[in-house]
């Protein structure tokens, strides 16, 4: 049923029905899904690799003299990895959903961007880049923020 802005339901829609009309498609839908499963599995692998690697800089980093001691930068290197496996996780929650519901997870597409536009953030080194870069971050940042707060303003309303 269209809700009062002409959006019907995001539960009755069907990004890749198995049973389409032509046959040609109804194959190329399962096969799209066979290889977003393989996606998934390929994402697991990498997350387990990005923890091993955020283990690895925090080994090297605490025995570099002075032993035990971590200096901002080497906390920003972690900060950076940390959040890149958190990106890698919440890509990975979008391909299961893709895989289960058959519908692009947007909401949950916005907050991972907003998550890796975060992470570069707080990376930022502002000896390094100019004040177009800033500026631009920026700009992504809110651009971002508005389209996850529409998004889920037109969800409660559905």
């Amino acid at each position: 049923m269209p809700s009062k802005f002409g959006f019907t339901n995001m539960n009755e829609h069907d990004e890749l029905p198995k049973d389409h009309e032509i046959p040609l498609v109804a194959w190329l839908n399962k096969a799209i899904k066979a290889a977003m499963s393989l996606l998934a599995i390929l994402m697991v692998l990498v997350i387990f690799w990005g923890v091993i690697d955020v283990v690895f800089i925090l080994y090297e980093k605490l025995l570099k003299p002075p032993l035990f001691i971590l200096e901002a930068p080497d906390i920003l290197k972690l900060f950076g990895a940390f959040l890149i496996v958190l990106i890698g996780v919440e890509v990975y929650q979008n391909i299961v959903l893709y895989l289960k519901t058959n519908i692009i997870p947007l909401k949950l597409v916005i907050s991972t961007a907003l998550v890796a536009i975060a992470r570069k953030v707080i990376v930022l080194d502002f000896n390094d880049i100019g004040p177009l870069y800033v500026l631009s971050t920026a700009a992504v940042t809110l651009a971002l923020g508005i389209t996850y707060l529409l998004i889920d303003r037109r969800i409660k309303e559905v």
